[in-house]
């Protein structure tokens, strides 16, 4: 016997529509993957109340499925392209619609929940809290979202690998941007979506970008050109927390907490902690005027790459190289001659170490007697 939408929801055929509503809610929160249930019993109970809501009795058969799937893979792929365009620029159109729904509630200080999204591709639920923050479950797939407020996030960013046009763009103009559990719950931002912070911090998970080969267009044998999908995570008046930044991803904001940084990435700051032991060669670290740069993790710059580069905001490059070969604690004793004057804050830290702005920028430069006697002088050192 077929199971209908109304056994999997476990409810009798002429129920209320609050009825279903209830039924649902009750299932989605024992299903959901957010609560430890399995993922594709989840899907399956939101198909079925989406049916309903329709007034559809029966779920789809396998071979209705394949007929009315809108994911495109014609053996064509000029038709795979062109295609899937067509379903970015739908589902950016959603977006559009979804962020006037919550711009509209914010003026009226209103509070309401709706489904925005593809089934396709995904439904994502959107809801304006009382306090201001807007709630999105669900993964973000394509398109722009701007908000006057906080936003909290249960699911995963990514954006079109087919167009460049309709790439996911999401914009604070005031508030913190926050993923719910981040590590937990394995959410994270990837293919070259956008995240603007511009009066907030932004909490988030694993970053992806992504960079890879494409035939020539000239059809030129052997020849490819590289196309890049650049993640970015924009706070620059706030903190940005996250753990591994991976592959063509670019971090700026005032202060950067981080773990590993590797392949191609970009990270820019006044402030930046490292927790991690990976910073690869490939890596730009752009320091800005009086930051600083903390290494946590209990391993010495020699775990390091040293073709990995430090930018400072005056346009000086140094590799981590030249600090190997200087010796970050030699480097800090010529900004602290003697070590009952030691600031470990400025400086050393337990297994770790920091690197100043100005012991960057002084690097290269030679003490001379002249600048001892300053130094001796502004910490008033006695000659002994």
């Amino acid at each position: 016997m077929v199971e209908s939408n109304y056994d999997i929801l476990g409810i009798v055929e002429g129920t209320t529509e609050k009825e279903i509503r209830d039924a649902f809610r009750r299932l989605a929160l024992q299903f959901h993957s957010d609560r430890g249930g399995e993922n594709e019993q989840f899907i399956k109970i939101k198909q079925a109340y989406d049916d309903l809501k329709i007034g559809k009795k029966y779920p789809d058969t396998d071979i209705e499925k394949i007929k009315n799937s809108r994911v495109y893979s014609d053996e064509s792929e000029e038709d795979v392209r062109r295609k899937n365009q067509i379903l970015g620029q739908e589902l950016s159109k959603e977006m559009k619609t979804a962020e006037e729904w919550a711009s509209a509630l914010n003026r009226s200080n209103a509070t309401a929940s709706r489904l925005f999204g593809s089934k396709t591709l995904g439904e994502i639920e959107l809801e304006r809290k009382a306090t201001g923050t807007l709630s999105i479950k669900g993964n973000f797939m394509a398109g722009s979202l701007t908000y006057d407020g906080p936003i909290i996030m249960q699911g995963s960013i990514t954006s079109p690998s087919w167009t460049q046009e309709y790439k996911t763009n999401i914009r604070l103009t005031k508030g913190d941007f926050k993923f719910i559990e981040p590590l937990e719950n394995k959410y994270k931002i990837e293919n070259g979506a956008q995240i603007f912070v511009d009066n907030g911090n932004a909490v988030v998970g694993n970053i992806y970008g992504r960079k890879f080969r494409v035939e020539d267009k000239e059809g030129r044998v052997g020849v490819f050109q590289i196309q890049e999908h650049r993640t970015t995570i924009s706070a620059p008046e706030g903190k940005i927390v996250a753990e591994n930044v991976v592959n063509t991803v670019s971090l700026v904001a005032d202060s950067i907490i981080v773990l590993n940084v590797e392949e191609d990435a970009v990270i820019s700051a006044r402030e930046i902690l490292f927790y991690g032991s990976k910073l690869t060669y490939d890596c730009v670290i752009k320091l800005k005027q009086n930051g600083s740069i903390r290494f946590f993790e209990t391993f010495s710059i020699q775990g390091l790459s040293g073709d990995a580069i430090i930018e400072l905001e005056n346009g000086k490059k140094i590799r981590l190289f030249d600090l190997k070969t200087k010796k970050i604690k030699d480097l800090a004793d010529e900004f602290v001659p003697h070590k009952e004057n030691y600031n470990k804050d400025a400086t050393m830290v337990g297994n770790g170490f920091t690197i100043t702005y100005d012991m960057l920028d002084n690097l290269s430069k030679k003490p001379t007697k002249k600048s001892t006697s300053n130094w001796k002088s502004k910490f008033k050192f006695s000659k002994n």
